[in-house]
């Protein structure tokens, strides 16, 4: 199979689709590589680097798209791409349709299979292709939160753990999945006080025993109200895979909090979980409404890209070999969690939440 890496282009975006040696392994699998020149020195690899396993580089991103049957990349097309994708061009990326009903009609229009990696599910409702992602934005976002929590940043002007003779901050992070438990570890051990929500007991069960100094709350709108009032940091970390994250945190229930507080919206990926978020690029990452500073990157990891690519390329290389060696439709037939990454196959809406999401039609796939 031709396996194209384009360069990435949306702003602030220095991640590639995989590293040399995940292109590596593609190519001792048979496969040709095409990478676009320049397309890794964002994450500290040259076109050196990937020409001595074998790769050959490419001068544009439209020749990469023209000669692959299959597109590897980090973050969904944008706007200048759409035209580039390919009837029948196999698509293997975060695509994140249900924050984005112009690209779900684009790539709808495209013809083209659109595998997205955070919609890959085993049965134990894990997202392996999401987890590693998660890990880093998790972290960075307790990172990002204590940053602009200082008063040169608009925040009130506290340090997260506090010194000897003063309390620390106090954190609320609402979600307990992968993310909200890396940012609530990276808080925790930053200092803070920490509480973090989810709305199943089996899951607040195990974070308290995984996590002994972080106290656990069942996630209601009573509970996070009361909650609001003393913290200083909120990170938004709630996931419904493929689908919408809701509001938990709306704009009337901003004035609750003190000004200077800082939400971070690690969910902006899928439309974000407070009401008053929208997204934010790297290059100008923070607003303010009400007095309350919002981070809202929509790509976090993408500010440390040499560890984000090489945790990426880890979780999808797998996945990405049984595409390139047995052709989508065996591949997606014989692994049950790669089948529902399948969101839109030539035109046809194939993941509901996606559909219910911009009320388009949902069409299930049999392959």
């Amino acid at each position: 199979m031709k396996i194209g890496i384009p360069k990435e282009i949306k702003q602030g975006e220095n991640r590639v689709g995989m590293t040399p040696a995940g292109v590596h392994e593609l190519i001792n699998h048979g496969h040709t590589v095409y990478v676009q020149h320049i397309a890794g020195v964002g994450s500290g690899f040259s076109d050196e680097q990937y020409t001595k396993v074998g790769a050959k580089i490419l001068p544009t991103i439209e020749e990469v798209y023209k000669v692959a049957d299959m597109i590897i990349k980090v973050k969904e097309p944008i706007e200048p791409e759409y035209a580039l994708v390919k009837k029948g061009q196999l698509v293997y990326t975060y695509f994140h349709f249900a924050s984005e009903k112009e690209l779900t009609e684009a790539m709808v229009n495209s013809g083209a299979v659109c595998l997205a990696y955070e919609t890959v599910q085993k049965e134990d409702r894990s997202l392996p292709l999401l987890i590693p992602m998660s890990e880093v934005a998790g972290r960075m976002a307790a990172l990002n939160g204590a940053y602009y929590l200082q008063k040169t940043k608009g925040g009130k002007g506290k340090l997260v753990g506090g010194v000897p003779g003063v309390k620390p901050t106090k954190v609320l992070v609402l979600g307990g999945g992968t993310v909200g438990e890396a940012a609530a570890r990276m808080a925790a051990g930053m200092g803070a006080e920490v509480t973090i929500t989810d709305v199943s007991l089996p899951r607040l069960r195990q974070l308290d025993l995984e996590l002994p100094n972080v106290h656990t709350l069942y996630s209601s709108e009573h509970n996070v109200r009361q909650e609001l009032p003393t913290v200083d940091i909120v990170i938004g970390s709630v996931l419904i895979p493929g689908a919408k994250a809701p509001h938990l945190i709306t704009r009337e229930m901003l004035k609750l909090m003190e000004p200077g507080t800082v939400l971070v919206d690690v969910a902006i990926d899928q439309g974000g979980c407070f009401e008053t978020s929208h997204p934010t690029t790297h290059e100008h990452p923070i607003y303010v409404v009400d007095n309350i500073l919002h981070y809202c990157v929509a790509n976090i990891p993408g500010a440390v890209p040499n560890t984000s690519t090489m945790a990426l390329t880890n979780a999808t290389l797998r996945y990405a070999l049984a595409l390139a060696d047995k052709g989508w439709k065996q591949a997606c037939k014989e692994d049950a969690a790669l089948f529902k990454g399948l969101n839109v196959v030539e035109g046809k809406i194939t993941f509901k939440a996606v559909a219910d999401a911009w009320g388009m039609k949902y069409e299930p796939i049999e392959l």
